[in-house]
């Protein structure tokens, strides 16, 4: 859809709240952490912002974060039971509404040291989204962003999840069209201004297939090996594209 002038000021205050939410969960992250005390300091950036929660009952959903560990990808449950240690990695996911709009972002951080090849997947995983973002302008086609995000992770050897993907966002956190983190062999529709979508590759240190676990949320890879995630809400604009969901006063 495009959207308004006024609804794009509304989903960059979402936009905010939720880059927000996601610093405040960085900050917490260290060994002996739960994944339920990242939540809790989700909540309180909610509060303290007036905004609600995206997550929070969505299709039952009972947190306002997904905390994935290693090798879960994304929509981990956070709790009490599970304690960050040393050399871990943790995706965490996050949104908010405000003035009925949404916003959805995503980061992987380590805990602690990790070996090489671990950093060097988040650093790629974050590079493929940056090259994503990069495709974001008027009259470029709509799987140019994924087919961006592939070329980076297949140079780096790493796998692409092929599953789960981006989105537009909106009044909805997840409004179509989907956003693939892959080209699907074909050029899609044309990017216009106005258009705000969700892009969140997803890669792993192995291969693509993924499997949910019991609880019917979080979803794992099936070779076992580790994950990463990151995420942005992105607006087309006459100037390019413009990242909602990062901290007020970046670039």
């Amino acid at each position: 859809m495009i959207r308004t002038t006024a609804e794009l000021a509304s989903m960059r205050k979402a936009g905010r709240v939720t880059a927000e939410m996601l610093e405040a969960c960085r900050m917490a992250v260290r060994p002996g952490v739960t994944t339920a005390d990242l939540d809790t300091v989700a909540r309180e950036v909610l509060a303290n912002r007036g905004a609600r929660s995206n997550f929070l009952g969505y299709h039952g959903f009972p947190a306002v974060i997904c905390t994935s560990r290693n090798n879960v990808i994304v929509h981990g449950i956070p709790s009490a039971q599970e304690v960050l240690q040393e050399g871990d990695i943790i995706s965490i996911d996050a949104g908010a509404i405000v003035e009925g709009y949404h916003g959805d972002a995503a980061i992987t951080v380590a805990v602690g040291s990790v070996p090489k090849r671990v950093e060097r997947l988040i650093e790629v995983t974050k590079d493929s989204l940056a090259a994503g973002i990069a495709q974001m302008v008027a009259g470029n086609h709509l799987h140019d962003i994924g087919r961006a995000v592939e070329e980076v992770a297949l140079g780096a050897h790493l796998g692409v999840i092929r599953e789960y993907v981006g989105h537009g966002i909106g009044t909805q956190m997840h409004e179509p069209p989907n956003v693939p983190n892959y080209w699907p062999g074909r050029a899609g529709p044309k990017l216009r201004v106005h258009e705000v979508y969700a892009v969140e590759p997803m890669l792993t240190l192995g291969g693509e297939d993924t499997v949910v676990l019991p609880d019917g949320w979080g979803v794992v890879t099936a070779d076992g090996t580790w994950a990463a995630h990151f995420e942005h809400t992105i607006a087309i604009t006459d100037e390019g594209p413009e990242v909602f969901t990062v901290m007020d006063g970046t670039p």
